[in-house]
């Protein structure tokens, strides 16, 4: 246990993984990595650096002292300037040369960029692992027929696998979002304290081509495909808001999905995954609560709630740069990035270890289906000679009948044996029970999710070595 605040984003929800892309080391890393690459680029541009002073920097890009760091920065109340410090202390021959020409924002927001789009790609490998588990759902459920409601209220039967791929739809359009969002993804650069490269242009005697071809060095040193044409000190926060946007997609996808499975879970007609020690209540020994959805629902309306800052801070920003956007940020971005991790490793969880009760769907779709057979109880009696007009009062009446039995008296819907004790039809109630059985109330379901499936499959083998990310629930 801990005696001070500890973020339960962390201590709870999200993966290693996403906790290290947002760890002081990942960041303090890359910004020495950027320093290496801002001063590798300047030397092959002509500038008097030496390889030793390179090599030094090199050998020290993990080597962070942290302690030293924070004295320099209590002092400086700079954070930049503190670990241009701590960096120069452990490269005493490089310690001149370490972030020539540059801004904070040089590492600041190069940094952020680069940690967000390894973000993006950590939330790409669970989105398609998600993807994965939900196609291989939909595919085992494709004929298995259950009621389906609109406004929560009984209607036309669907399958179990079409309803999951109106969940895998929504995943599917949030990937295309996704994607485009990490193609889209550049570098600050290094354009100066104002966005015009002053400084730089400065270093170079004024050749406009070497401060381009310096940009162009660091992108390539630091993966990237190029650097954004125009800004001001920092990149625009705009790409904050488009960002945080697709993670509040993903979470709006795995809200519904949750709310869904609340929903079924209430009907019996699924359970979450349940350990054998697991404890629904602390006083209801029996409860079986939809615990880990509930949760994702809980992380998912912290997310889309939290999209909001960055476009507060994007529209906020004054001229070529204000500080505004520094403390909302550190918390904001992170936070949701960790967050929709969690939600992922729920959903794929879920999914993947859903228990289905085929006999309640089935029973739940019996419950009902005497009234959704009415019309074709109707064409088949009419087919055989029946009056249309006086069968369908005759049906009325008898739906009135047994729909207040069952509300009123909470009795089982008797319709079927109304109309087979009614001369009128000529059926007995084993031959309606086999007519009804023979009848398709679902559709296309299982051909529409067939059709579905396999425009699935070429987007899952698009990526296939994505598949298969290790899903960890702690709580």
């Amino acid at each position: 246990m801990s005696d001070i605040y500890e973020n339960p984003l962390c201590k709870r929800y999200a993966s290693k993984e996403m906790q290290f892309i947002f760890s002081d080391d990942n960041k303090f890393s890359t910004w020495r990595k950027l320093w290496v690459a801002l001063a590798e680029s300047q030397k092959e541009l002509g500038l008097q650096i030496t390889a030793e002073q390179i090599a030094e920097m090199q050998a020290n890009i993990n080597n962070i002292d942290y302690k030293q760091a924070a004295a320099f920065e209590k002092e400086l109340r700079h954070d930049v300037m503190a670990h241009i410090k701590a960096f120069a202390v452990q490269c005493p021959t490089a310690g001149a040369i370490i972030h020539l020409g540059a801004t904070s924002c040089y590492v600041g927001d190069n940094t952020d960029l680069i940690v967000m789009k390894q973000g993006l790609n950590r939330i790409k490998t669970l989105l398609l692992t998600t993807i994965e588990k939900l196609h291989k759902y939909a595919n085992a459920h494709k004929n298995l027929a259950c009621l389906a409601y609109t406004h929560f209220q009984a209607a036309q039967p669907t399958t179990v696998g079409k309803r999951a791929t109106l969940w895998l739809h929504d995943l599917l359009m949030d990937l295309q979002q996704l994607d485009f969002t990490i193609s889209n993804i550049k570098l600050l650069g290094c354009k100066g304290t104002t966005g015009t490269g002053a400084s730089f242009l400065h270093l170079f005697d004024g050749d406009h081509q070497k401060v381009l071809e310096l940009e162009r060095k660091i992108a390539d040193k630091m993966q990237f495909d190029g650097v954004y044409s125009v800004s001001g000190q920092t990149y625009s926060r705009k790409l904050d808001y488009f960002i945080l946007s697709v993670l509040s997609g993903i979470a709006q996808s795995a809200y519904k999905f949750s709310n869904d499975i609340r929903l079924m879970s209430h009907l019996k007609e699924v359970d979450e995954p349940f350990e054998s020690g697991q404890v629904g209540s602390s006083a209801m020994a029996y409860k079986r609560n939809p615990m880990r959805s509930e949760r994702i629902a809980s992380l998912a309306r912290y997310v889309i709630a939290d999209a909001l800052n960055p476009a507060f801070t994007a529209g906020t920003q004054w001229l070529e740069r204000t500080l505004d956007d520094s403390a909302n940020k550190r918390i904001s971005m992170p936070e949701a990035f960790l967050a929709v991790d969690g939600i992922l490793q729920l959903y794929a969880n879920i999914i993947g270890g859903l228990t289905v009760y085929p006999k309640v769907m089935q029973k739940h779709l019996w419950e009902e289906l005497p009234f959704i057979a009415t019309e074709n109880i109707l064409m088949h009696c009419v087919k055989n000679g029946g009056d249309r007009q006086y069968l369908h009062e005759r049906i009325r009446i008898h739906s009135v009948a047994a729909a207040q039995q069952v509300k009123a008296e909470g009795k089982q819907n008797d319709l079927i044996s109304r109309i087979a004790a009614d001369s009128a039809f000529g059926l007995t109630e084993q031959e309606l029970i086999t007519l009804i059985e023979s009848w398709s109330f679902t559709g296309s379901a299982a051909q529409q999710t067939e059709t579905f499936l396999r425009d699935v499959d070429g987007i899952l083998a698009e990526n296939a070595g994505l598949l298969g990310a290790e899903v960890v629930i702690n709580v």
